[in-house]
């Protein structure tokens, strides 16, 4: 019986909520635009207020702490890179915040994330705005990869780098009634090649957000923050892990962190949250593949193998840049041990 009832769900019901959905869109469109202009209307002022954020160095965290600075808040900017942080707090303090501490610390370990939410609330006595941005993209074909090492350190960055600051943050975040800002992609539900990990791990990080949202009942507020591609504007580099050693990041050449989409991205991300937004989405167009992915995945399926249609002879690649191999070439070792990169190693993109 269970069977018979459940078969005549997946014929009726897809049509079904395409029709409802359909017929509800105008009182939908009319209820948003109504709650858009009810947000207009009010944003947060972050006068004075605290805002941590994670992933500062560079590229949209760095734009983030900017907008931040312009609300005249107290900033608190963490990344592994301290030499970086020094010259955007400086400039951050140029633009208007209140006073701006820097740390040096890494995100995947829970005793970090501890030891600068404490000195924050040392410091200032609160944490109004955690603004998780620390993210790590990757350009490769899952095949490709001869050492594995490097799976747990990209989930670890994506995932749990978002997770443990949280974890810490949660009741100082509940005394102010704050909220927990995140940075996400696209990627976490639109299926696309050379990103499967990265995919992955942004996934569970929507969704660990999504579970949270509930739990915390109101009492702190998320904004889940999402974009298209935009990763080539905010860095590049290689990616190596050293035997014995954390983790390197091997600077290719210094991007620009401003202008372009990265600091529209990060703006709309900041008056977002200020204005209590829960989800914020650049560009907001991309929605009409979640439709696809939901009621026609063969359409977008297609539509990708069409696109990507002109490398399916490639078997193996140099990864990140492009290049055919040698035909009949052994693979490359795409991950260093100790000592220098070898050539071609694994590209990687860290959205700090």
């Amino acid at each position: 019986m269970m069977d018979l009832f459940n078969s005549v769900l997946n014929w009726v019901a897809p049509p079904a909520t395409l029709v409802m959905l359909a017929c509800s869109w105008p009182a939908l469109a009319f209820l948003n635009t109504c709650e858009w202009l009810y947000t207009s209307f009010y944003s947060e002022n972050m006068e004075d207020k605290v805002v941590l954020i994670t992933g500062a160095s560079s590229g949209i965290g760095e734009q983030i702490a900017y907008e931040y600075a312009k609300k005249k808040a107290n900033l608190v900017l963490i990344a592994r890179r301290e030499n970086r942080l020094r010259g955007i707090s400086e400039k951050a303090r140029l633009i208007g915040a209140k006073h701006v501490m820097i740390m040096a610390a890494d995100v995947v370990k829970e005793d970090d994330c501890r030891r600068f939410v404490n000195e924050t609330i040392n410091l200032f006595g609160r944490v109004d705005h955690l603004v998780n941005t620390a993210s790590l993209g990757h350009t490769f074909y899952l095949e490709e990869v001869t050492d594995s090492s490097v799976f747990p350190h990209l989930l670890d960055i994506n995932f749990w780098g978002n997770v443990y600051p949280t974890f810490v943050a949660l009741p100082y975040l509940h005394q102010s009634n704050g909220r927990i800002v995140v940075n996400a992609a696209v990627e976490n539900w639109l299926p696309l090649p050379r990103m499967s990990l990265y995919a992955a791990a942004k996934a569970a990080v929507i969704n660990f957000y999504e579970s949270l949202r509930f739990e915390l009942n109101g009492d702190i507020g998320i904004t889940l923050a999402t974009h298209g591609w935009i990763g080539s504007e905010m860095g590049r580099g290689k990616f190596r892990v050293d035997e014995g050693a954390e983790m390197q990041w091997i600077e290719e050449r210094e991007v620009p962190a401003g202008g372009g989409p990265v600091e529209e991205y990060a703006k709309m991300i900041v008056d977002g949250a200020c204005r209590g937004n829960n989800y914020v989405k650049f560009p907001s167009w991309y929605d009409i593949f979640l439709l696809y992915r939901v009621f026609a995945p063969r359409v977008l399926n297609w539509t990708f193998r069409f696109l990507l249609a002109s490398h399916t002879g490639r078997r193996m690649s140099l990864v990140g840049t492009g290049r055919n191999l040698i035909e009949g070439s052994p693979p490359r070792k795409l991950l260093t041990g100790s000592g220098p990169p070898s050539p071609g190693p694994l590209q990687m993109q860290k959205f700090e």
